[in-house]
């Protein structure tokens, strides 16, 4: 992943070794280790109560953790390097917190003030312009759609110019127009080499949005890119669709290269399990025609980021509840 321009940047951008946070003898997460590069948007999923929030405010100084280590920013999560890891990353909560009284612009600089920055005004006419909100800035932030609050926030939160950025639930409330807008600029802000840690509960999203996601749920269950997951936790499957159902099935798919077993999916269809889609839907069609059968489709099962997650934390909400 590349850094954003002008900046020199060593190593990853999040750095996270067997992180605990207890909470007298319950673990809010336990043993957590990830690394996430300059650039990346990285996906933390779980169920409420997995640990991620608490996640959240660990790696941005606000609470310590009980146990592990980490590097944010290129600097050790210390208490004595919590001012210079807060002066390069930003976090976005879920509710934007802001000051409905005050306008658009007058928020700005009252974050802009706690911040301490000199060039305080360029700094928000730039972040409004990458949120599309400059002729906004003198709208009262009570009289603004969620949508908008949420663009504000966003602002705010790039008023410093962060390297690492942390989005608690960034769409959450927002109607589908809304969510896509946080959404683009979300892909801008990666284009830019701006680190995006991403907690959401839309499955979409991160489906859409990130790079690699990891599940949480107290511990890791599993990190890697959406397809990587996909392919260790369920086989490679063709769904096949005929006209009128098969006479002998097993007859017709045994023995076909790739084809590895077959079961029966209802009706006129069929779900066979393959080594490689690419390789076995060939022979599997011309077997298919062959044998007469009116095909009406082959095609490749697609498991979506929700079946990864309900596969792996579904099973285990259950099992708790039993």
């Amino acid at each position: 992943m590349q850094a954003p321009a002008g900046r020199k940047v060593d190593g990853p951008a999040l750095v996270v070794e067997h992180l605990t946070k207890r909470f007298g003898d319950r673990a809010a997460y336990s043993d957590v280790s990830f690394e996430i590069g300059y650039g990346e948007v990285f996906g933390f999923l779980g169920p409420n109560g997995a640990g991620k929030t608490t996640t959240v405010r660990t790696l941005g100084t606000l609470i310590a953790p009980t146990s592990g280590s980490a590097r944010v920013a290129g600097l050790a999560l210390t208490v004595s390097n919590g001012p210079a890891i807060r002066r390069r990353i930003s976090i976005m909560p879920e509710s934007p917190g802001l000051y409905t009284r005050l306008t658009v612009e007058e928020n700005l600089e009252c974050f802009a003030g706690l911040y301490g920055l000199s060039d305080a005004r360029e700094r928000i006419r730039k972040a409004l312009g990458a949120v599309n909100l400059l002729e906004r800035s003198h709208d009262l932030c009570g009289a603004l759609s969620k949508g908008l609050r949420q663009r504000v926030a966003l602002a705010r939160a790039l008023l410093n110019d962060p390297e690492v950025l942390f989005l608690d639930e960034p769409t959450s409330g927002l109607d589908p127009v809304a969510a896509r807008e946080v959404h683009e600029l979300i892909t801008g802000m990666r284009s830019r080499g701006v680190t995006i840690f991403l907690t959401t509960h839309r499955l979409e999203e991160a489906e859409r949005l990130c790079d690699r996601v990891a599940i949480l749920n107290t511990t890791l269950r599993m990190i890697g890119r959406p397809d990587e997951l996909r392919t260790e936790l369920f086989a490679r499957t063709l769904e096949v669709r005929t006209k009128a159902p098969l006479g002998d099935p097993d007859a017709l798919f045994a023995g076909l290269s790739g084809v590895k077993g077959w079961s029966d999916a209802g009706g006129a269809a069929y779900r066979l399990e393959v080594t490689d889609p690419e390789v076995a839907a060939p022979g599997v069609t011309r077997a298919l025609v062959a044998a007469g059968a009116d095909v009406l489709s082959i095609a490749e099962s697609r498991h979506s980021l929700e079946d990864v997650y309900l596969e792996l934390v579904g099973e285990e909400e259950k099992a708790g509840r039993a």
